[in-house]
């Protein structure tokens, strides 16, 4: 049994640590200087996304949904300035 656990370490820290990489590198502010999570998504809205899903991911905004174009996309903004730090768009 043990043997078993040993030889599939590899495989699981793999696993672990690629999703590490996928999350993206956010500045950490003070949680009082955060735009609220309300106004971050009506901004984003008034600039055409469409919001499926809205989540915090460490210092991140995160949204799940589609561009003005209409475009799958995965996009991860600064908590205070709405900048875009990480975007993955359908092709």
């Amino acid at each position: 049994m043990r043997a078993k656990l040993v030889s599939a370490l590899p495989a699981i820290l793999l696993i672990v640590s690629g999703g590490a990489f996928a999350s993206a590198k956010c500045t950490a502010h003070p949680k009082s200087e955060w735009m609220k999570e309300s106004d971050a998504k009506a901004q984003l809205e008034a600039a055409g996304y469409k919001i499926r899903k809205f989540k915090v991911d460490g210092n991140c905004y995160e949204i799940y949904g589609h561009n003005k174009e209409g475009k799958k996309v995965e996009i991860y903004f600064d908590t205070k300035t709405l900048d875009v730090v990480k975007s993955e768009i359908e092709k």
